[in-house]
């Protein structure tokens, strides 16, 4: 389909009244004017359209890359390594966001219960080409932007729209198991919750397992199959993006954030993070860069 007019509203906005915007929740721009370095982050439930520049992401064996007109839906908080691949002072890259309201979702059960058959193929991260059935219901919502009365009266109905033409598109296979309170989604979903908070603490995948109300097998098989990663890879992960974040944004030294994350050892942290960002944290840390000694070595 035809996304200039979007892009064109997109970029005049991203300009004008960049980052959140307060009247539309949920909604946000990325604009980029140069290509990233390895970027790591939790990605929450999310619809991330590309409306200009590319873009690659992974998890785990899922690699994708998108490019202008190109989705990428989250369904379950994953912890996602991505990069921009094209992006310029004349053509910045250019991504509207929107959060998936999980609580939005399950209220329009009643209305889809009979399309809501697990699907047992569908995966957490999912992509697909812009759908004109749920993009011209965003472009509205972006349209409620420069009338706050609207935005307030007209915005719920407008948003609630697109959660619904999600769920039903190619791309909400995953959204529409979540609808199903005792389906290999939503039990996931509780482990990942006590992932996501206790990421520091030393978790097995029995303990996992028990709050998925599964056997340890069933579990890390089901686990793989949603989220496309292990579940100690996905807690390690967590730990690497928070340690990422402590280097770049704070005086910690590499011992500290080791430990800090839940690591116990400082060279088993170095010697993963390497592997994971394809450099040493020496190469993160501010301390580091402005010139501090870090007592133990970055490489086992």
């Amino acid at each position: 389909m035809n996304l200039s007019h979007f892009t064109d509203l997109c970029n005049r906005l991203s300009v004008d009244k960049p980052g959140i915007f307060q009247h539309l929740p949920g909604l946000s721009i990325l604009r980029r004017e140069m290509q990233s370095d390895i970027e790591a982050a939790v990605y929450e439930p999310v619809i991330c359209l590309i409306l200009q520049g590319s873009k690659v992401t992974s998890i785990g064996d899922q690699f994708v890359a998108l490019k202008p007109g190109d989705a990428l839906l989250v369904s379950h908080d994953l912890p996602v390594i991505s990069k921009i691949t094209k992006a310029s002072v004349h053509e910045p890259y250019l991504a509207v966001v929107l959060s998936i309201d999980l609580a939005l979702v399950r209220s329009l059960y009643e209305q889809v219960v009979d399309i809501t058959t697990p699907d047992t193929q569908a995966r957490s991260l999912s992509t697909g080409r812009a759908d004109p059935a749920w993009i011209a219901p965003l472009v509205r919502y972006f349209e409620l932007m420069d009338n706050p009365l609207d935005a307030k009266v007209l915005g719920p109905s407008v948003r609630r729209e697109i959660h619904y033409r999600l769920l039903l598109s190619p791309m909400g296979k995953m959204l529409r198991n979540l609808l199903v309170v005792d389906s290999h989604a939503s039990r996931i979903a509780k482990a990942i919750r006590l992932l996501r908070s206790e990421f520091r603490s030393p978790l097995s995948v029995a303990e996992l397992a028990k709050v998925a109300g599964m056997s340890a097998s069933s579990f890390h098989e089901h686990f793989k199959s949603v989220t496309g990663t292990t579940p100690l890879q996905y807690q390690k992960d967590l730990r690497l993006i928070e340690a990422k974040a402590l280097l770049v944004d704070t005086d910690y030294t590499i011992t500290q954030t080791a430990h800090f994350v839940g690591y116990e050892s400082p060279t088993h942290f170095s010697r993963d993070y390497s592997r994971k960002f394809g450099r040493p944290p020496s190469r993160d840390s501010i301390i580091s860069v402005s010139g501090s000694q870090e007592s133990l070595p970055v490489r086992a």
